[in-house]
């Protein structure tokens, strides 16, 4: 298929072209990461130009405050997944046209479990819940057996859609507990395999049945030794009763394998706060651990008094100890504001997407940053254009004194272009970003 003016045809720039990382795929409103791929399905290696491709320069002010945000047109090369080129726009050159689409860095659901999903699959809605999070644990145990049986297939479908909607990489928690052992880890693993063309991740060994409940030790211990990137937990008093005993074997297994910590914290009560705090001083024990540490929720924080807020968010920046929160939850409202004005590392997540225990999800993770914005009053320009950072992982196109730091020459190629004119834009009129990503393959 030929596109219009000095474009060049696709059979063309696939031969001639490609990203060794990351692609683009042409949609109405956003083009997503994935792959260009040749005509046997297989990544091309080479150099690739893209025209007309709109970079925000920096901000313009009135009466001292972020009015816009000026952009202009350039011309970008990649090679071998790296931005090699960034000049002023040539718009006669034989380059693939972005049609003005603003560049923005790739997105990153840093909290989401790609290894259990109805996604791809025959619809389910969630079931009535009773018994808490222990009947929940009961009613996983009868499901998994069945859910494993094509939990690769479903994957990829998951990940086509975080696809679709500009996502390039993903933090997965994945069950390890006695009754799906390891095979849960070792079918997201083939599934990741197969997508590793346009698509990383880490993943997170997730004890979801409690690590002594259950005793998922022996098997967390085994999945330490394989390729996972962090040790995972869950409540652990409401489920093992004990918050000492479960975070210290935590930090330990982290400890003795070199990996992070992202501990799934829904309490809101005093043992959600005694978790927080004893993980605190855990990580400060042990140093090599900071930067490395999340809490996953943490509901407690939006319990707190503002007071006790503040005060707590101050030792997590310390600790170096991240938060990764969903954003609205029921009726819960993070102090995300508080979070960001101690420099405390905040990230997003979609989390569950169509299983058992969330129907709900549309696998955007810049709807979440709008989500954001909305909760917090964030409608300045200057606000709207921060809150891009939750989808990206904190990377932003402008510093806060509007200077431009991404993207450069040497950057990996993993950005996406969408139909905004900035990215204060991009996050306030998500509804318009649409996908027509089919079966993973690239579609103009």
């Amino acid at each position: 298929m030929k596109t219009s003016g000095n474009d060049i045809s696709r059979k063309e720039f696939i031969r001639n072209s490609a990203l060794a990382v990351a692609g683009l795929t042409f949609i109405p409103n956003i083009m997503t990461a994935s792959p260009f791929m040749d005509e046997n399905n297989s990544l091309t290696k080479g150099k690739m130009s893209l025209k007309n491709v709109r970079l925000e320069t920096g901000f313009e002010y009135q009466d001292g405050e972020v009015a816009s945000t000026k952009t202009e047109l350039f011309y970008v090369e990649v090679e071998n997944g790296k931005i090699t080129k960034i000049t002023p726009n040539q718009p006669n050159a034989k380059a693939v046209d972005a049609k003005g689409l603003l560049m923005l860095p790739a997105f990153k659901d840093m909290h989401i479990h790609l290894d259990k999903t109805f996604y791809g699959d025959q619809w389910q809605a969630v079931r009535k819940r009773t018994g808490g999070i222990k009947g929940m644990i009961e009613l996983e145990q009868k499901m998994l057996p069945e859910m494993l049986k094509n939990s690769t297939f479903k994957a990829e479908k998951l990940i086509e859609l975080l696809q679709s909607k500009g996502t390039s990489y993903a933090r997965s928690h994945v069950n390890i507990e006695p009754t799906s052992k390891l095979q849960s880890l070792k079918n997201l693993q083939k599934a990741l395999e197969n997508k590793k063309k346009g698509f990383g991740a880490e993943l997170v060994a997730f004890p979801q049945h409690g690590v002594f409940y259950t005793d998922s030790v022996p098997y967390l211990k085994e999945a330490a030794k394989m390729d996972i990137d962090f040790i995972g937990g869950v409540d652990p008093f409401n489920i093992d009763g004990d918050i000492e005993k479960v975070v210290d074997f935590t930090v330990q297994l982290a400890l003795d394998n070199k990996k992070g910590i992202d501990i799934h914290l829904h309490e809101t009560g005093d043992s959600g706060l005694k978790t927080v705090e004893y993980l605190i001083k855990k990580v400060n024990e042990n140093p090599s651990l900071k930067g490395k540490t999340y809490l996953s929720h943490c509901f407690i924080l939006a319990k707190l008094e503002a007071a006790k807020q503040e005060e707590i968010a101050e030792k997590l920046a310390e600790a170096q100890i991240g938060i990764v929160s969903t954003i609205p939850f029921g009726r819960l409202i993070m102090p995300i504001p508080t979070l960001y004005k101690h420099n405390v590392t905040v990230l997003t997540g979609n989390d569950s997407i169509v299983d058992h225990w969330n129907t709900f999800g549309t696998g955007s993770v810049l709807q979440k940053a709008n989500l954001m914005a909305q909760l917090y009053g964030y409608s300045t320009e200057f606000l709207l254009s921060r809150s891009l950072k939750l989808a990206t992982g904190n990377i932003l196109p402008l510093d806060d004194k509007g200077t431009q730091q991404w993207p450069k020459s040497g950057d990996k190629a993993d950005f996406v272009l969408i139909n905004a004119s900035c990215s204060a834009e991009a996050v306030s009129r998500i509804s318009e970003v649409e996908s027509l990503v089919h079966d993973g393959n690239v579609v103009f």
